[in-house]
């Protein structure tokens, strides 16, 4: 091996080891924001992973909601799982101080960073915290505790990535 390539082979894993271990580190609590833009068609086929996802919901969060929750979340290498309409008026979903589980198919994503919540209708609903298990990545947990403004994609974005992440709307 040449002297150039051992060093660029250098260069590359130096880059890798400071990623993985400033992606390792606990996520912070902030509050939860806006995506300036968010493309919802992001997803890649990189195999397919299950995750366990639980909702809780706020006890301030009304008594139940009609509103319609969607869900996407992802890693800093643009791998996105999306699902669709969580909600099922029918079965007590999103009831004030509940936790809802949800297994969810999608493509794998290697370390969660991102969790963005998608609600539109008429009343409100005010999620507490997103925890997400998956096989290939630590539990993550986003606390949100506050009101996901109508139609809009609002959640966490703790991605630390060499691939510069802008979600596109």
């Amino acid at each position: 091996m040449s002297r150039s390539s051992r060093m660029a082979s250098l260069q590359l894993l130096t880059l890798l080891f400071f990623f993985f271990f400033s992606v390792s580190k606990s996520i912070d609590v902030s509050k939860p924001h806006a995506a300036e833009s968010f493309d919802i068609n992001l997803i890649q086929n990189f195999g397919s992973c299950r995750y366990t996802v639980i909702i809780k919901t706020s006890c301030s969060s009304p008594r139940y909601t009609r509103d319609q929750i969607s869900l996407s979340f992802g890693d800093g290498y643009r791998n996105q799982v999306y699902a669709p309409r969580l909600d099922d008026p029918g079965s007590r979903a999103f009831e004030r101080c509940s936790s809802d589980t949800y297994e969810i198919n999608g493509p794998c994503v290697r370390q969660i960073c991102y969790v963005y919540v998608h609600r539109s209708g008429p009343d409100g609903w005010v999620p507490e915290s997103v925890r997400i298990f998956s096989h290939s990545s630590k539990a993550v947990t986003f606390t949100f505790n506050t009101y996901v403004p109508e139609s809009i994609w609002f959640g966490h974005n703790y991605c630390k990535t060499i691939y510069p992440y802008l979600p596109v709307s």
